[in-house]
């Protein structure tokens, strides 16, 4: 089975490497964003994609449906530091068959692996409860409202990418960007872009 890692993070790289190429069975290699995410796996064809969300340029949700339109059956395992619900809906939404965090049971991500590749789905079981059970607090939290666009576009503003730059990297026009971050404005209550910035950070999306 071959697996990409495409993650920025040399030592979250590393340890996976080194857990799942322990498994005798699995052979892994690399990326560190998404443009090298992409042309590595059109070259190498991997059995499952283990993508992290918050990538250098474009973000782990517009890789995932880079690779989809590109494969419509690839089969994606979201990775990430970010432990919300919501998170884990808009990855899947997005077409990835599995989420894990990186603050917990490192083999989980190996189970995950190997679930996603059997064709299978994989949710943590806590992010799953959360997601069946977690309604109410979930209508609580501001990025609730917002679609897997959405906040990769709303990380990119707390990262400090302008509109133009945005719109590059996403592959849309500056006037979609401009609307979505208009929309962006009236689902947060934000006044100013300045607000949505500190929207993205506050929520540690930057």
């Amino acid at each position: 089975m071959r697996v990409l890692i495409v993650d920025d993070h040399p030592i979250i790289v590393s340890g996976c490497t080194a857990m799942l190429a322990g498994e005798a069975d699995i052979e892994v290699f690399d990326a560190g964003d998404a443009a090298a995410g992409l042309a590595a796996f059109v070259e190498r064809r991997p059995d499952v994609a283990v993508i992290d969300i918050n990538l250098p340029g474009a973000s782990g949700f517009e890789l995932t449906r880079r690779i989809l339109r590109h494969d419509g059956a690839a089969r994606i395992v979201v990775f990430s530091m970010n432990d919300d619900p919501i998170f884990a809906a808009r990855a899947i939404e997005a077409g990835a068959r599995g989420y894990v965090t990186k603050n917990d049971d490192p083999f989980l991500l190996l189970k995950a692996v190997r679930e996603v590749a059997a064709g299978g789905v994989f949710l943590m079981p806590k992010i799953a409860n959360r997601l069946a059970f977690g309604k109410t607090q979930a209508t609580a939290n501001p990025l609730s409202g917002l679609n897997a666009r959405e906040l990769e576009i709303l990380r990119m503003l707390g990262k400090g990418l302008s509109m133009s730059e945005i719109a590059d990297s996403v592959q849309v026009s500056y006037k979609t960007i401009a609307n979505t971050c208009s929309l962006l404005k009236r689902k947060l209550g934000a006044r100013t872009p300045m607000d949505l910035v500190r929207i993205a950070i506050e929520q540690r999306l930057a």
